[in-house]
């Protein structure tokens, strides 16, 4: 028999991992590989989600989000072209910790020194672009806000978006090479996934009023009614049509027509200020507006804000003052109007237009799926 004195411990199986975690210059190394591993594998989702992201506004979001997670910053902003034929970068209403003032104009021409000398794909800070720069003008803009860092982003050797991180978390933490690589690597996927967000902007956008076309406006709209179903919210559309169109081609010729489209749509584009609405050329003069997560006293008070500003603005073209004038329905999915879909909201919206045309014009109406059975469409009244 065997004293229980005797009797060896059987000692645990330790792993590889677990001895090295016993050095410390070995945990320290292990610590390190971890952390590159999972910063990898963030730059790996931040890819995935940038490559299926068109939205603009989304892409922003999701960059800055990750340049503050990894960089330890207080605020992050972007300069972006708002639209692709811009001439200039205009600062994000995006940006977070910087101190804006917004009496300040933050624009930078995309032909300023500046610009030119952030085609290096590389970050700086204010100190050495004013060397690079010569103290150019337009580097006051980017001075103002005091970054700690300036990150370009550039495909191709094109500038499409300026980065700019604020103060680190850290009180005069200066930034490791690593973290600086990890910041560029944002930047180059940041600046791949704006490169092609703004094909699609282009191949998306009617080149004379700078809305969006009838086809982009539908795949966004079934997207977002597919939200709203989901959420249990309300989501609204606006369907505008400039009266009596065809008397400003017939008068004072197409030239003049095309104006008055580009006028109307300006003034339309101006209070569709939220990045989560869409305004489009539906076709024509007509033009569609979504309105996400909208009520429908919200949306008809938007639609008379804008029908009003139309009717009170003086459209002068080669020395004629000119009264335009827009009638307006409006449709709003919510409980008491289950539709089917993307389509029969926006036919519901121009069912309520017709019935603002044959009402006399210049007014605006809200789709009543309780009265409107019958199709307005039918009627005899033309719809300029």
């Amino acid at each position: 028999m065997i004293e229980s004195s005797k009797i060896i411990p059987k000692r645990e199986k330790l792993s590889i991992k677990d001895c090295l975690l016993a050095v410390p210059e070995y945990k320290e190394i292990l610590d390190d590989y971890e952390k590159q591993i999972y910063d990898l594998n963030q730059l790996l989702e931040l890819s995935r989600s940038l490559c299926t992201t068109l939205e603009l506004s989304k892409l922003i979001e999701s960059v800055l989000l990750m340049v503050t997670a990894q960089s330890s910053v207080i605020g992050t902003g972007i300069f972006i072209q708002k639209e692709f034929d811009s001439v200039e970068f205009i600062l994000d209403k995006t940006i977070t910790g910087f101190d804006v003032d917004s009496n300040f104009d933050y624009s930078i021409p995309i032909d300023s020194p500046l610009a030119k000398a952030l085609e290096e794909a590389r970050t700086f800070k204010i100190s050495e672009l004013a060397e690079i720069t010569h103290n150019c003008p337009d580097l006051e803009k980017l001075r103002k806000l005091n970054p700690s860092l300036v990150v370009p982003l550039v495909v191709k050797n094109h500038l499409n978006g300026i980065l700019i991180l604020g103060d680190r978390f850290a009180e005069n933490a200066e930034y490791s090479e690593y973290e600086i690589s990890q910041v560029q690597m944002i930047a180059q996927l940041a600046s791949v996934a704006i490169s092609n967000a703004s094909l699609v902007e282009q191949a998306s956008t009617d080149l004379m009023t700078k809305l969006k076309l009838k086809v982009y406006f539908f795949n966004m709209l079934s997207d977002k009614l597919d939200e709203a179903k989901t959420c249990s919210s309300p989501l609204s559309i606006l369907m505008f049509d400039i009266d009596h169109f065809k008397k400003f081609n017939d008068t004072y010729g197409h030239a003049c027509g095309d104006y008055v489209l580009i006028e109307v749509a300006k003034i339309i584009r101006k209070n569709v200020i939220r990045s989560q609405d869409m305004a489009s050329r539906y076709g024509g003069e007509e033009f569609t507006v979504m309105l996400n997560e909208t009520s429908m006293e919200d949306a008809f008070g938007l639609a008379e804000k804008i029908r009003r500003e139309i009717e009170e603005t003086d459209f002068f073209y080669n020395n004629q003052h000119m009264k335009v004038t827009i009638s307006i329905g409006v449709s709003v999915y919510k409980a008491d109007n289950p539709v089917g879909g993307a389509k029969q909201l926006v036919e519901q919206a121009d069912q309520a237009l017709y019935i603002s045309k044959r009402a006399g014009r210049n007014r605006t109406t809200i789709f009543d799926p309780a009265k409107n059975s019958e199709n307005p469409k039918d009627s005899d009244s033309p719809k300029n």
